[in-house]
């Protein structure tokens, strides 16, 4: 949002002139519309969210993947090289490196709501293999945009290219298009967030459910009717819940307003335990693999491998965060 006030400013005022804008106020009225989205009753309930969400998230990938292509015929050369940004010393640059790790483990698993996405799906054909095959999909096509806009990116920009090509500024002009593609992140992130907050959701409403069956507060559903609206149920317990988790998700985004750092933190944190040690274990159990065989090996090796993998991007993206912070 404020990329797209920064870049009318620059189409008005030339490139250099000095268009600063705070962050505060559009990550509050950011937290006030994920308020309202938040009482969406569940998973089941956001299929035209998702689809408003995947229309947007290819629309200015293919924009952002456009311009860094065009950039490059434009410039008539490539830019960068083998080792990447310089930085200056080893320790910065191995820093750097390790957050990058870190935005690229947040960049890939959706285990966190991927059994609520199967959940949601009619069968037949069975469930697993409906979702098998749509993760097969989307992989291929998320790589397939990662790798153009990264590669394209940073073909046009080399050791400048900013760590968001649309509100980085790598890309001034046509402005209205890059307009558009920020508005189209916009939408895609009041989606996203609510794709990923809903398990939470659940999650916590029905550990409270079960422990407190009494609570009126936690059980009891009002029916309201508006004009011109259907009728809808409110929960006083999920109302208050929902706004408080947006709430303080907000005022860390308030506090740490830094995108690269903080998604390598989130990351880290989520990518082994959730996308690599948990699926290898059950796998263990369920095709009863039995201790150091072949099998067992490989997929102990490759546990392991994430497992650093997560640290190290881990420690480079707090390091990260506390110097964006400090500096």
């Amino acid at each position: 949002m404020r990329a797209i006030q920064k870049s009318n400013c620059y189409h008005r005022e030339g490139h250099n002139a000095p268009c600063s804008y705070g962050d505060t106020p559009y990550m509050l009225l950011f937290g006030a519309v994920q308020v309202v989205m938040s009482q969406i009753p569940d998973f089941h309930n956001m299929e035209w969210l998702s689809v408003v969400a995947a229309i947007m998230s290819f629309t200015y990938s293919f924009i952002g993947f456009g311009l860094g292509f065009a950039q490059v015929i434009e410039n008539g050369e490539i830019k960068g090289s083998i080792t990447g940004v310089p930085a200056a010393s080893i320790a910065d640059k191995l820093w750097l490196s390790f957050q990058a790790l870190g935005d690229i483990a947040f960049a890939y698993p959706y285990s966190i709501i991927l059994l609520e996405i199967q959940d949601t799906l009619r069968s037949p054909p069975p469930e697993n293999k409906t979702m098998k095959k749509a993760s097969m999909i989307s992989i291929f096509v998320t790589t397939f945009f990662y790798l153009c806009c990264g590669c394209f990116g940073y073909a046009a920009f080399g050791n400048n290219t900013p760590g968001n090509l649309l509100t980085g500024f790598g890309f001034y002009e046509p402005y209205w298009l890059i307009d558009f593609a920020n508005a189209c992140i916009v939408l895609h992130l009041v989606g996203g967030y609510q794709i990923y907050s809903q398990p939470v959701f659940a999650f916590v409403e029905r550990w409270f459910t079960e422990k407190f069956p009494g609570s009126g507060f936690v059980n009891k559903f009002y029916t309201f009717k508006l004009p011109l609206l259907p009728t809808f149920q409110i929960n006083l317990f999920k109302i208050c819940f929902r706004t408080a988790y947006v709430a303080s998700t907000t005022i860390l985004a308030m506090i740490f307003p830094y995108f690269n750092q903080v998604l390598g933190v989130l990351g880290a944190l989520n990518f082994w335990p959730l996308a690599i040690y948990f699926p290898v274990e059950m796998y263990f159990v369920q095709k009863k693999i039995q201790p150091w065989t072949r099998k067992w090996i490989v997929l102990r090796s490759f546990s392991s491998v994430c497992l650093l993998v997560t640290i190290v991007g881990l420690i480079g993206s707090i390091q990260g965060l506390i110097s964006a912070k400090l500096g």
